[in-house]
């Protein structure tokens, strides 16, 4: 959440200064990440979750994700290390300062150390414990993250969003928790249309979260994702790979509605999570996010709005008859985004609220021709 407290938030997503190289850890192809608790709480944190398509000019990015910025290579294992020699190093990592879920997220996600297998070495120091890295790598990322903030997410190379694990890097926007919800409710608000016959865009796809999202849970309908970031566009090419969506979902490099122009008038859902923090917040943001995060995806002018009303002003023209709208919005910003909904000519502006009951979603439709 911008603007607002975060539970887990950007402490989660932090890192550490590189004095020395780091390996980073590879992704399994469309990974889905086990819900035992540590992996979902690290996606809660300050922001939206694409960044903007603000530059000019449109191109489209073919078989997508071999140049991408991707995590490295995985280390070789498995290593294994005494319980109660791994409590102790936990114990003198935690000293160094950070919360217990950051640590145990990275021993979970790095080093494949399962919450709830924590917890039994709580109970049972004795065993040993097998870890896909030895702890040295670990404590090298944990270090880093102490001294500079850098997001796990960015050092590990991914982060758990829904039931997946995407690939990040640094130059993309770490997909956040609350987002998640967009999803359901673009999927709930979807107007119905014959199997195949549904076009959607996820416009300022960032990390292509929502897209590879969409495209999973709409396998047979046309989707697009909209990206102005070269490298994001490459994150989002590389996470649309690993989920076998390349060929059923169309990469564009653009601005918010450029490259859709051939689809005006057919784009029946258009989801969105622009950036919407007002410029002179940008500087109270915590150092993980501040300092690491792109400007690009966070700044949304000074009322937060800018992007908001380049995507709502051509809505009526972009959307099919009777297709749908969904945006994601600062936590203050309901009253002003349904204002422009309505002003610009869609009907049935609505507020929704996320799961703490904060209006954060706007939905509007364009007229159904008679």
């Amino acid at each position: 959440m911008i603007g607002g407290p975060s539970t887990f938030s950007d402490a989660a997503c932090a890192a550490q200064p590189a004095a020395q190289p780091v390996a980073r850890f590879a992704v399994a192809p469309c990974a889905q990440h086990g819900g035992d608790g540590t992996g979902q709480l690290v996606g809660n944190a300050t922001g939206p979750a694409g960044s903007p398509a603000g530059a000019a000019g449109s191109q489209t990015l073919g078989t997508a994700g071999a140049q991408a910025a991707g995590p490295w290579p995985a280390a070789a294992g498995p290593f294994s290390v005494d319980g109660e020699a791994l409590l102790a190093w936990r114990r003198r990592m935690l000293a160094l300062g950070g919360t217990a879920a950051e640590l145990d997220w990275l021993l979970d996600l790095a080093g494949g150390l399962r919450w709830r297998r924590l917890q039994e070495l709580h109970l049972r120091p004795e065993r040993p414990v097998p870890l896909e890295q030895p702890l040295a790598a670990l404590e090298l990322l944990w270090r880093r993250h102490r001294a500079s903030a850098e997001p796990l997410q960015y050092l590990v190379g991914r982060c758990p969003w829904r039931d997946l694990e995407l690939a990040v890097a640094p130059g993309v926007l770490i997909p956040r928790q609350e987002t998640e919800q967009l999803v359901d409710l673009a999927l709930e608000l979807r107007p119905p249309r014959s199997p195949g016959a549904l076009h959607w865009a996820d416009l300022g796809t960032g990390s292509g979260c929502l897209a590879v999202a969409l495209g999973l849970a709409l396998p047979a309908e046309r989707g697009f994702a909209v990206e102005a970031s070269g490298e994001a566009l490459a994150q989002a090419a590389l996470n649309l790979e690993r989920c076998g969506l390349v060929g059923r979902l169309t990469l564009l490099h653009s601005n918010w509605w450029a490259a859709l122009e051939p689809w005006w008038g057919k784009l029946d859902l258009v989801v969105s999570n622009p950036p919407y923090i007002p410029s002179g917040l940008l500087s109270g943001l915590e150092p993980v996010v501040r300092d690491h995060e792109p400007a690009l995806a966070l700044d949304g002018g000074p009322d937060g709005l800018e992007a908001v009303r380049a995507i709502v002003a051509l809505a009526p023209q972009a959307l099919a008859p009777g297709g749908v709208l969904v945006l994601e919005h600062h936590h203050d910003q309901s009253a002003a985004v349904l204002d422009l909904l309505a002003a610009a000519g869609l009907e049935q502006p609505q507020a929704h609220r996320d799961l703490e009951g904060v209006l954060r979603f706007a939905s509007a439709r364009r007229q159904v021709q008679p």
